[in-house]
């Protein structure tokens, strides 16, 4: 009796988690483990019983509380989708290698956002609200990630830095973009999936006939949106030159006609001089 009550204690003590996190199947069979480690001495069952939760805690970076972890192929799965999240949680664990936020609000993408998930290798933001994405947003995991969905969001415009250094596989489609220069060069420098790279439409352009095409017909149409970038900036720069020349004519002329001024006072008094002087010897002969 004494042997059977030690052992009930000793097994109380330890916590059903610690064999199941093994991965023991029944409820039964994770007992009869517990029981296993028991040892008649109450002292030595205590020092058995904080060993196994050394050995069964998971020591490793925890799952946010808003999704889940599992595994996909060996590797860890953090799942996020329809959370309705606002941002991208803070916690996700450092071994992820596949992220799915799909599916959200979040709105924007600040810069070092997965700077610590030097492991990632797919990640889904696709059917958020997303409108802002810093230079650096996805800094940190530039060499390692293989895919990136940013579709069916807000983006109008996004800075080329962010994507360019990327050797990801892009998705774009189904967003409100504005075309110009920046997405010409992603669409022409990017590694993007050539199953969405025809739903990458402009819905804003510098002309109204580029409205509602996709921006790869435009392009093949001939539209050079970076040259009209450069025409505009020469015609500024032309105009800038312009003002300067103006404005020194001005200054030269201006400087011209007042020393032409100066310059007919002094000869008027110049030709004042020798009548003042024939008058002055007059006046001295006549006394």
């Amino acid at each position: 009796m004494g042997e059977a009550s030690q052992e009930r204690r000793g097994a109380a003590l330890l916590p059903r988690s610690c064999c199941s996190h093994r991965g023991i199947a029944s409820s039964h069979v994770k007992l009869a483990g517990c029981k296993m480690a028991v040892t008649t001495t109450p002292a030595a069952s205590v020092a058995q019983a904080f060993f196994c939760l050394l050995l069964c805690i998971p020591w490793g970076s925890s799952c946010p509380p808003s999704c889940q972890c599992t595994e996909r192929a060996g590797a860890k799965a953090v799942l996020c989708s329809s959370r309705h999240l606002e941002e991208i949680p803070k916690d996700i664990p450092k071994d992820a290698v596949f992220l799915k936020l799909d599916t959200n609000s979040i709105t924007r993408i600040p810069s070092n956002a997965f700077r610590h998930l030097s492991h990632l290798e797919e990640l889904d933001l696709s059917r958020n609200a997303i409108e802002k994405i810093d230079r650096a947003a996805f800094k940190g995991v530039a060499a390692g990630l293989r895919t990136l969905d940013l579709s069916s969001n807000r983006i109008r415009s996004i800075p080329k830095e962010a994507l360019l250094a990327l050797n990801a596989k892009l998705r774009l489609a189904n967003n409100p973009w504005h075309c110009e220069c920046a997405l010409q060069e992603v669409l022409w420098e990017a590694r993007l999936d050539p199953d969405s790279v025809q739903d990458i439409t402009c819905h804003t352009a510098p002309r109204e006939e580029y409205v509602g095409k996709p921006l790869l017909q435009v392009l093949d149409a001939g539209v050079n949106f970076c040259s009209v970038r450069q025409r505009t900036t020469d015609v500024a720069m032309f105009i800038t030159m312009f003002g300067w020349f103006a404005m020194v004519i001005v200054y030269v002329i201006c400087y011209v006609r007042h020393n032409r001024e100066d310059t007919c006072k002094h000869v008027d008094y110049l030709k004042s001089l020798p009548s003042t002087q024939g008058h002055a010897e007059t006046t001295s002969t006549a006394l």
